[in-house]
């Protein structure tokens, strides 16, 4: 596997222990917690598509990335020490994810500096990855996560994105950094293409 921010994933779990306990106190599902990250990322998004020329929203963005991304991995958690795995949360967590990179993406093309169709065909990009992930299980191999560019790399690139427009970065570097996001997700996709048809299939679950 290429280096990618994933591989941190569990040290940041521990972070978010002590969380993890209140919230199975309180009773919250691990469903629960996926649709809260959902709202909250087409929340922002829909502030982001509005107000395109605030550099508050765009400063605040990477607290966003990250609230999003402890959320995520949360629910997994919670799932696993309250044995509320499911076939309707696994199908939520890949559905979520989707949704929720595309709208806290998607409102780049309309920040200035930024070239739409670039933006665009980075997250048409991004989208192709994550499927290329989950494809993996269709040829009996293991969800893929392969960087360098997964979820967590993305989250990490379009903050970095997001201060550059709150600072008022001109627009080579903007395009310069979503060009070479651009050329991390093609690596990453073959990445994950490679890794998915060398691997052996996964056994069957009894």
């Amino acid at each position: 596997m290429s280096f990618s921010i994933y591989q941190l994933k569990s040290r940041f779990q521990q972070l978010l222990r002590p969380v993890l306990a209140q919230l199975a106190r309180w009773g919250i599902s691990p469903n629960q917690v996926t649709l809260l990250a959902m709202a909250l990322s087409l929340l922002y998004g829909v502030a982001l598509a509005l107000w395109p020329g605030d550099w508050r929203l765009w400063a605040g963005l990477p607290l966003c990335m990250l609230l999003r991304m402890a959320l995520n991995a949360i629910d997994g958690m919670l799932a696993n020490f309250t044995g509320q795995k499911s076939r309707l949360g696994a199908v939520l967590n890949e559905l979520g994810d989707q949704v929720s990179d595309a709208a806290l993406t998607l409102p780049f093309a309309l920040a200035a500096g930024v070239y739409a169709p670039l933006l665009v065909l980075v997250v048409l990009a991004a989208l192709l990855v994550e499927f290329a992930g989950v494809l993996a299980l269709l040829v009996g191999a293991p969800r893929r996560f392969d960087g360098p560019m997964g979820k967590s790399d993305r989250a990490f690139a379009f903050s970095l994105l997001a201060l550059l427009l709150a600072v008022g970065a001109g627009s080579l570097w903007l395009n310069g950094l979503l060009s070479l996001v651009l050329l991390l997700l093609g690596w990453t996709l073959l990445n994950r293409l490679r890794a998915a048809l060398r691997l052996p299939a996964a056994p069957p679950t009894p």
